[in-house]
């Protein structure tokens, strides 16, 4: 139910996450029952990445400049990256980890076919969306769903081979490319379209023999290119961007959504240069911007608590200083260790999601956000949970190869 929810509903992924929080308690109740309770994490680095994370916000709780409900709701936002080690310890073995898989790919499809459905102005009932009928997001906004969709289109080609039938293989190309269409043909989300350009370069160069991977260096100028020309969608957002930013350099003109972003960015910068070290602690920054804006304009309404500077570096490094930034790189970094021991498919299904992650964090808070850091926290750990016990399998048959042979 968990891997369903994510990309539908904000009200499923709450009950799911519940559940998942349920069984997660259970589990470590009856722990000691179970001989090899721990064995699923034993060796791993992202469980340690995890823990040490939610570990240093909760201590940043003691310096913090917010006040306590912001702070603690921000420790409570944090806490959705324990999803991804409760993933990995509740899917036992591989069967359980394919049934995850399998309700993550359906409830996918069903939000890529929604999205259609919307463009092609059929009745689409279940879409909550405010945005259903202009930018044809279903349940979140265009900006979420742009990168889920295209984060869908790369698990479908690289875990291809996975999916059962004569036609399985095909099948699994086609929902791919239906979903990499709706990210750049449909949906006006620019980060989705980065995402998107990003996943396909590396897809791309991935599928090159080794002397050609150099070339990876041009392809997402030559897909940001040709996709500049053939879709109208990415050629508005794209001149858009040019705008918005020329009009900030120029006039300062923090209105629309590029310019929004810079002053945040700006802000951020700010707060992390008056706190380098230990930053001004969980969820100060709401406090911290409405204080240096004070400053400027003492006719400034104050932001409400909780917000984010729509960048997950910059937000961890307002919080936690520079340290906080090097945390988020250990948190990807982590993850990416774990991918090692990996079959390829596995692998490189994993590394484009955690890609996907840190080149959404350049344009949003994608971690601290609800539904797109539930989309990202659920998924890293059911693929962390399918590539390694898939692997554990390979190992077990490998003394059993050996000897018959």
């Amino acid at each position: 139910m968990m891997a369903a929810s994510v990309g539908l509903s904000m009200v499923i992924i709450s009950i799911s996450k519940f559940l998942l929080l349920i069984c997660g308690l259970a589990a470590l109740l009856f722990a000691r029952r179970a001989p090899d309770a721990g064995k699923p994490l034993t060796g791993l680095f992202t469980p340690i990445a995890v823990l040490i994370a939610i570990c240093v916000f909760a201590l940043s709780l003691l310096w913090t400049v917010a006040p306590q409900a912001d702070a603690l709701g921000s420790v409570a936002k944090y806490g959705k990256l324990l999803v991804i080690v409760l993933m990995m310890v509740l899917l036992r073995d591989r069967r359980e980890a394919m049934y995850g898989l399998t309700s993550f790919a359906a409830a996918q499809l069903f939000l890529v076919a929604s999205s259609w459905m919307l463009l092609a102005r059929w009745p689409v009932p279940w879409a909550t969306s405010n945005m259903a009928l202009t930018e044809y997001a279903v349940f979140s906004s265009y900006l979420d769903e742009g990168i889920i969709s295209a984060v869908f289109a790369a698990i479908c080609w690289h875990l291809r081979s996975l999916v059962p039938g004569r036609f399985g293989r095909p099948l699994a190309i086609f929902i791919a490319l239906i979903a990499l269409v709706d990210v750049f043909f449909v949906l006006s989300g620019r980060s989705g379209h980065v995402v998107g350009i990003a996943l396909l370069s590396i897809a791309i160069m991935w599928e090159l023999p080794k002397k050609y991977r150099g070339v990876v260096v041009l392809l997402p100028f030559l897909l940001a290119l040709a996709l500049f020309f053939s879709s109208s969608k990415v050629r508005e957002r794209l001149t858009q961007v040019r705008t918005d930013v020329n009009s900030y350099s120029t006039q300062v003109d923090a209105t629309s959504s590029s310019g929004i972003r810079l002053s945040l960015w700006r802000r951020a910068i700010q707060v992390m240069s008056q706190h380098p070290v230990a930053g001004a602690g969980v969820g100060s920054w709401s406090t911290e911007y409405n204080r240096l804006e004070r400053a400027q304009n003492p006719a400034h309404i104050d932001i409400n608590g909780n917000g984010n500077p729509h960048q997950e570096y910059l937000l961890w490094g307002a919080q936690l200083g520079i340290p906080g930034v090097l945390l988020l790189g250990f948190l990807m970094s982590s993850v990416l260790k774990d991918t090692q021991g990996m079959g390829r498919p596995y692998a490189r299904a994993t590394q484009s999601t955690l890609l996907a992650l840190a080149v959404a964090c350049l344009f949003n808070s994608s971690i601290y956000d609800a539904q797109i850091g539930d989309f990202f926290c659920v998924l890293i750990g059911l693929l962390l949970a399918l590539g390694l016990r898939s692997a554990d399998i390979q190992k077990a048959a490998a003394p059993q190869q050996k000897y018959a042979t």
